[in-house]
């Protein structure tokens, strides 16, 4: 008994140290120098902090949302804002619109947070800060994003969009996230780089799935761990891009026919001053375009057919509306038509909105901050918690039910951040919306499908994705 008490003794206080340790570590410094007040919070055990809980919630019981209920419920919803520990860093998680919105907006104070720069390089339009990110903002925006541009990848996709959903039908049983991010890079790699031989685009698919790994993972860089592999992964992606772009400066300087793609056209563009984007900057803007674009895209096509597939009186509506197209064109479908689809923008947005592909955001804090009369400090992480903004009742009535009427009103300001926001939105977003209703278009009036395990479960890292990721049966019409 004796030996016990003294065991306990020794034992407990110990304890105690460990399980608070990120917040002796961490917080009380920042108090006793009188820094301000932290947000409320646990920052968790040791370099661990509180993954434990985030994969607990996540990845055992799948219930995503109760990581962040479950501090509501503790320290209250008040201020929207909660200190922690995650991927080895001291984080403060914002999880309203008007903590996201501070956040997202302020350049001069909140910068690219955790591995995100290195993997898209330092001239690219996500890392870049002030005047220079303004510059390739627009030049950027203008190569995807604008009306002429819009038209070319209207055009671009189809052939891919066709070919595919036709070697879908052939086979009769496919699995669509596989498949959705094979079409995904092919028309990527077509209009960004006139990439179209089977082994690139096989390489580049493997490169880019090991940089967006490594993008939210353990900021530790040696051999074995994610985030050396998807630098490794980096260089090498950069190394094919720049041979190409090589070539192309060759080919401009005998006068040769330039080729109609992303490349080029952030080759050829000029600002206000006249000035070009350098090599780095054209390679690094395109690296990023593409792993923005590959994961949104692919991931917003597989949950497409997987509510459509439960949802039939919504597939009706949809082929109502494109039948009308269909009239009109025959097989092919412009950006023009695509833009009148009311009824299908609905649609894509509300998939886009189910589909969650990024948890969350991350900046780093280049000062104090204070917020509500809470400061975050210099140097913290913060998460810009966007799941919570579109699972929240408060913002979307009912929202974990496939409802595309829902969008019949705009959203509550600050209340849908799909593609982040601020001057730092995903500058592909319209590139997104667009393949995926292209897709939609031939889909709905060529192919009826099934899905073959209509009572699947649900996996949510790294992004959410039914377990066998939407496995069909499709035939031609």
């Amino acid at each position: 008994m004796e030996a016990g008490f003294w065991v306990a003794v020794a034992v407990l206080p110990l304890a105690a140290l460990l399980w608070w340790w990120n917040d002796y570590w961490y917080a009380l410094p920042f108090l006793l120098r009188r820094r301000g007040k932290l947000p409320p919070g646990y920052m968790g055990l040791p370099f661990l902090g509180e993954m434990p809980a985030f994969l607990w919630y996540f990845k055992l019981l799948g219930r995503p949302d109760d990581f962040i209920n479950a501090k509501r419920r503790k320290y209250g919803d008040g201020i929207g804002l909660y200190r922690t520990y995650l991927l080895g860093s001291p984080t403060i998680i914002a999880c309203t619109p008007s903590a996201i919105k501070l956040v997202l907006q302020a350049q001069s104070s909140f910068e690219m947070g955790w591995n995100t720069v290195e993997l898209v390089g330092t001239t690219s339009l996500v890392a870049v800060e002030g005047a220079a990110h303004t510059r390739v903002r627009g030049l950027v925006l203008r190569a995807v994003n604008q009306p002429d541009a819009l038209r070319k990848i209207t055009l671009m996709v189809q052939p891919r969009v066709t070919a595919a959903l036709k070697s879908w039908s052939h086979r009769g049983r496919i699995t669509v996230l596989k498949e959705a991010k094979k079409v995904t890079l092919a028309s990527i790699g077509k209009y960004f780089a006139s990439i179209e031989t089977e082994h690139v685009l096989d390489t580049l698919d493997d490169l880019v799935k090991g940089i967006i790994n490594g993008l939210k993972s353990y900021p530790i860089n040696f051999p074995g761990t994610a985030l050396h592999y998807a630098l490794q992964c980096r260089r090498k992606a950069m190394a094919i891009f720049r041979q190409e772009l090589e070539k192309r400066k060759q080919r401009e300087a005998s006068a040769s026919v330039p080729k109609n793609d992303l490349l080029e056209a952030l080759m050829q563009m000029k600002d206000e001053a006249g000035n070009r984007l350098s090599d780095n900057e054209v390679l690094d803007n395109i690296v990023t375009l593409i792993v923005a674009g590959f994961t949104s895209t692919s991931v917003a096509i597989m949950w497409a057919l997987y509510y459509l597939a439960k949802y039939p009186d919504v597939l009706h509506k949809l082929r109502e509306e494109h039948m009308l197209i269909s009239k009109k064109n025959g097989d092919s479908v412009t950006y023009e038509d695509i833009a009148s689809c009311k009824y299908t923008s609905k649609v894509v947005e509300e998939i886009i909105r189910m589909a969650n592909v990024s948890t969350f955001v991350v900046r780093t804090a280049t000062k104090d901050v204070e917020y509500k009369g809470y400061k975050i400090p210099k140097g913290w992480k913060v998460a810009c918690w966007l799941r919570y903004l579109h699972t929240n009742p408060e913002y979307f009535e009912d929202p974990l039910c496939f409802n595309p009427d829902r969008w019949n009103e705009p959203a509550k300001p600050g209340s849908y951040l799909v593609f982040g926001g601020g001057a730092r939105m995903c500058a592909g977003n319209m590139y997104a919306r667009l393949q995926v209703s292209v897709l939609l278009h031939h889909l709905i009036l060529g192919y009826r499908w099934k899905l073959v395990n209509p009572n699947v479960g649900m996996s949510y890292l790294p992004h959410p994705c039914p377990a066998d990721e939407v496995e069909i049966d499709i035939t031609q019409i």
